[in-house]
């Protein structure tokens, strides 16, 4: 199978594409063809060295954890799809190597759900990993119907589904982005306000009383600006901040769960979500999605690798 490999840690310009064996499918795993693989600043972290100490990596590497894609085959025990499903997944496994960046990948079972029907695969390779980030940050703090919510780089990849996810259950979502992405933040469904300095004053202009919950997409100072305006300092999730427990919130690392991504497919195929793409690029223009991935870190929208999305 061609897929993108790294021989060690390095960086963009040491990414190869490569043809390599097709993966061991393990008891309880599904061989899935990949039609699509979202791009995530994960992916690189991993690759130059960044997560090291925090997840074992094997080489050569293969990137990726998000993908949409067919159930060609399956392992020992596997029954939770047929051959030719189609799947989304977010394949994180206890190590990395074997990536979705790539024709073929092995995924277990607990890291697949089925594709919304109605989504192409472009977009559903994006929603595992953002959706799940999302949904789990949320069903953290159980947000619930009446909670004003303030979200952190709500404009973002995983900022947008939050919001989108929490007006689902009801809330109401306050949300800071740029202004060039206020009436996008409002398409939504979300108040938006303005990030950087005086952030604290303007949300307590919309919310006089404070805010029940906070999301924090972006890191900084997110963490302690929402413990301002909280009226549960405890009910801040961060994703960015790593000292978020040490403030007295939580830190959400998203995990592999088939069942909620089973429902964060089907808010999808309902028409409650919705995934822009900004650009996609064939597999073996996987570095200069990353380069994108850097130049236009703010752009709205995902990078995607349209590996046979046709």
């Amino acid at each position: 199978m061609k897929a993108i490999t790294i021989r060690d840690y390095g960086d963009v310009d040491d990414l190869e594409f490569t043809e390599q064996p097709t993966p061991a499918v393990a008891p309880g795993e599904f061989l899935v063809r990949v039609k699509a693989a979202g791009v995530n600043p994960a992916d690189e972290k991993i690759a130059i060295g960044n997560l090291d100490g925090i997840m074992v990596t094997h080489f050569p590497l293969i990137p990726g954890f998000e993908m949409s894609g067919v159930v060609e085959a399956r392992g020992f025990g596997a029954t939770e799809f047929e051959i030719g499903d189609e799947v989304i997944g977010f394949v994180l496994k206890d190590w990395a190597q074997n990536g979705t960046y790539a024709e073929l990948v092995s995924a277990p079972a607990r890291t697949l759900a089925r594709k919304p029907e109605s989504w192409d695969w472009l977009r559903s390779a994006c929603l595992p990993l953002n959706g799940l980030t999302a949904y789990q940050a949320i069903k953290r703090i159980d947000i619930s119907e009446s909670d004003t919510v303030l979200i952190h780089a709500a404009s973002g990849g995983v900022g947008a589904l939050a919001v989108q996810i929490a007006a689902t259950r009801g809330a109401h979502v306050i949300g800071t982005a740029g202004e060039r992405n206020h009436d996008y933040l409002r398409e939504l469904g979300a108040t938006p306000i303005t990030y950087g300095e005086g952030l604290a004053e303007r949300v307590h202009e919309l919310a006089p009383e404070g805010v029940d919950a906070a999301l924090d997409f972006y890191g900084e100072d997110a963490v302690a600006v929402s413990r301002k305006v909280l009226k549960d300092p405890a009910r801040v999730a961060s994703v960015a901040d790593i000292t978020a427990p040490e403030q007295g919130g939580q830190l959400v690392w998203a995990r592999a769960n088939a069942g909620e991504l089973t429902e964060v497919a089907a808010l999808a195929e309902s028409g409650k979500l919705s995934v822009p793409v900004h650009r996609s690029f064939p597999l073996e223009q996987a570095a200069d999605a990353w380069r994108m991935l850097h130049a236009d870190s703010r752009a709205r929208g995902r990078i995607v690798l349209d590996i046979d999305a046709t």
